[in-house]
């Protein structure tokens, strides 16, 4: 059942294509959330079933997320490592292990990686298994750091084509918010799989946590 909040906040959204900024302004002023909600995005790909679009941009406004950073590195990597919450090897695999693991993000250098394996399926249903597609596995874990703790969206298509990602606080400014998805929309085209044919970002679809979608017209993505 759609609660008198939501309800009230539909009645407020027409049914047409709003232009970027105005989505965004639009999904901020209706949102009844009494916390500062996040802004999403929801974005339809025109790809062959089965294809994958993967990847992350590091918004230049960032996310306003505080992000904890564990790195698995060894020696000069590690020392590279220092601005990370928590830095290490077999120590951090024991860590995991026992249950005693409470990070954002994990990032990894390549030759950690057999090791990160032992903990795979624990660290796999989080989500947390470092990936070079995204920049988690990496020999330049100072700058993966950098970009981590300066706000990342990570991305991922699911079966049916749609990308879902957090692009800011409600909070934010909706110049910054539109900015962090032109770069995000940027990337995604910049990734397009040679099997895609056809229109490729077929809708967008703004919306705060609880709120409903508000849909932008495409010609004002770029």
């Amino acid at each position: 059942m759609t609660s008198k909040r939501m309800q009230a906040a539909k009645e407020q959204v027409a049914e047409k294509n709003y232009p970027l900024i105005d989505a965004i302004q639009l999904s901020q002023s209706i949102s009844a959330e009494k916390f500062d909600a996040a802004v999403d995005v929801v974005i339809k790909l025109g790809i062959p079933k089965g294809e994958s679009v993967r990847g992350a941009i590091t918004p230049s406004h960032g996310t306003g997320k505080s992000v904890r950073v564990a790195v698995f590195a060894q020696g000069d990597n590690a020392l590279a490592a220092k601005d990370a919450d928590i830095v290490g090897s077999d120590e951090l695999i024991e860590k995991i292990q026992k249950g005693d693991f409470d990070y954002d993000l994990v990032i990894a250098t390549p030759d950690m990686m057999s090791a990160v394996g032992k903990v795979g399926r624990i660290l796999g249903p989080k989500g947390l298994m470092p990936n070079p597609k995204v920049g988690t596995v990496t020999t330049d874990v100072a700058q993966a750091v950098k970009n981590a703790k300066n706000g990342q969206v990570f991305f991922r298509n699911d079966n049916a084509g749609f990308i879902h990602a957090r692009l800011a606080p409600k909070s934010f400014k909706a110049e910054h918010i539109a900015e962090t998805l032109k770069e995000l929309v940027s990337e995604l085209k910049r990734l397009k799989p040679a099997r895609a044919k056809g229109v490729y970002i077929r809708s967008c679809h703004i919306s705060t946590t609880m709120g409903p979608g508000i849909s932008v017209d495409l010609n004002t993505l770029d």
